[in-house]
């Protein structure tokens, strides 16, 4: 190994920030769960046994059992049963859906267990048991966990908290895997060094500090005080490198490796070693089956719900839009749906009734993509503010309900830009067009046509009920801030 060109070690600050945040979150989530379990059997002991203060057991057992002793005992078998499935493990919590999934699996653990134990003992363990407490503390077991993920995300945001990472790689593949990380702080990973396979050892590269060679990555995470080393993919770095860096890097560092496989949901992947290969499965995406017909049925009951509950809001923007300027009250345009198909969307009208007569000159050099412009001279005083909240696009509802869009999917674009796809971006036209999508709560109009381009492909790619539900949630949040909505 030869020396690395960083010598100034982090400092005291940042190293313990490095070593102790997970290690601090984890103590952190081991209080809230212990308060709690604990409390949650308090109050089902105080409703469900009141001032009993034994039960009696099966005949063989000659004395009974206090109801205080049942309480802690199951107080006592839900807090083990967090720790054996490690709920709190340090690579799991703050990220991901395993650490929820973990909490809910010790909640049934925990149930299971004291019904067989309670039967045995002879104890009748009353089903508000099973059908209240348990449930409703598992409940509270996740809004805690949820809400030190929120504290985590917004510390994260800060730069803090976050696990300090060296990437190894391409100049190309390094650049563009620092940008993905950046783009998603929350995920707590930021990078401090890089080090190039095809590229200089010292200075500066899209403001990322070069380290040095792969044979350098080792010195360089303990002067930094990175623990986490990320090799993307490289011509110029074979299997026998990685697992030589993995040889020379200290017990607590961890060794990722970023395929080339990128926009795949963890869903699809799989990893199955065959004759001492570490193959990774890739399942087919596909939109079709039952989960469509679910999709088409929640669509369907969601969009008809909320027409009914926004009558009355829908019949007041109406009048607005009407006296505010000339016109009809609707808009409808002609766009592009699943499979090529066009049908006309329906909008409140929000500009000028010229508005689509004075789009070229507006567009004249604008070049591909969706247009919008952040002080378009055509949206009228009422317009100004349906677009801010999305407003406008209320009447789309109906339609989501005649089954041209659908409530979560990419935006139906016009005849004219669909014209202008290439191959990749017609993929876009593989699923239902929706009235929100991953683009609209990821940035709405701020973000370039690449990078919208890109998550309307890992929706299309990666579709799931439970992402669609998550956009949903992320769409209410979006539509009550302003920023990126013209």
């Amino acid at each position: 190994m030869t020396a690395s060109p960083i010598t100034l070690p982090a400092t005291a600050t940042q190293a313990a920030t490095a070593r102790r945040w997970s290690q601090r979150l984890a103590m952190q989530l081991a209080a809230t769960d212990t308060l709690i379990v604990t409390a949650t059997v308090l109050v089902g002991h105080l409703a469900l046994f009141g001032g009993a203060e034994r039960v009696s057991t099966h005949a063989e057992y000659a004395a009974s059992l206090p109801y205080p002793m049942i309480s802690i005992g199951l107080g006592v078998l839900w807090l083990a049963s967090l720790a054996v499935v490690d709920s709190r493990d340090e690579d799991e919590i703050g990220t991901g859906t395993t650490e929820y999934r973990r909490v809910i699996r010790a909640g049934v653990a925990t149930l299971v267990i004291a019904i067989v134990l309670g039967f045995f003992l002879g104890v009748d363990l009353s089903r508000v048991w099973a059908g209240a407490v348990v449930p409703a503390g598992t409940a509270f077991l996740l809004a805690g966990r949820w809400m030190w993920r929120r504290h985590l995300m917004t510390r994260r945001a800060a730069g803090l908290d976050s696990h300090r990472v060296v990437l190894l790689g391409s100049t190309e593949t390094v650049i563009r895997t620092a940008l993905d990380l950046a783009r998603q702080p929350g995920h707590g990973y930021r990078v401090v060094g890089v080090a190039l396979t095809d590229g200089p050892t010292e200075g500066t590269i899209a403001d990322l500090r070069i380290v040095g060679d792969v044979d350098d990555v080792p010195n360089a995470m303990r002067a930094l005080e990175a623990d986490t080393v990320i090799a993307t993919s490289s011509d110029h770095l074979p299997a026998e490198r990685i697992r030589d860096l993995a040889w020379h890097l200290d017990p607590r560092h961890h060794l990722v490796v970023a395929p080339s496989i990128t926009d795949v949901g963890g869903s699809r992947i799989h990893l199955r070693p065959v004759a001492g290969l570490p193959l990774i499965h890739v399942e087919t995406p596909h939109q079709a089956g039952i989960g469509r017909t679910m999709k088409r049925l929640f669509d369907i009951t969601a969009s008809a719900a909320a027409l009914v509950v926004l009558a009355p809001v829908l019949a007041v923007i109406a009048v607005l839009v009407s006296r505010d300027s000339a016109g009809g009250v609707l808009y409808r345009q002609e766009r592009v749906g699943r499979d090529g198909e066009t049908f006309s969307i329906l909008k409140f009208r929000s500009m000028s009734a010229d508005a689509d007569v004075r789009r070229a000159e507006l567009t004249a050099g604008h070049g591909k993509g969706l247009f919008k412009m952040a002080d378009d001279p055509r949206i009228t005083r009422v317009g100004k503010v349906l677009r801010r909240y999305s407003l406008d696009e209320l009447p789309q509802l109906v339609n989501v309900l005649r089954g041209d869009m659908s409530l979560v999917g990419p935006r139906p674009a016009l005849p004219s830009e669909v014209s202008e796809y290439d191959r990749r971006e017609l993929r876009r036209l593989a699923v239902t067009p929706g009235l929100s999508g991953l683009w609209q709560v990821s940035g709405r109009s701020d973000l370039e046509w690449a990078d919208g381009i890109r998550l309307d492909l890992y929706y299309v790619e990666n579709w799931s009920m439970t992402q669609d539900l998550q956009i949903l949630w992320r769409t209410a949040k979006a539509v009550v801030s302003p920023s990126g909505a013209y």
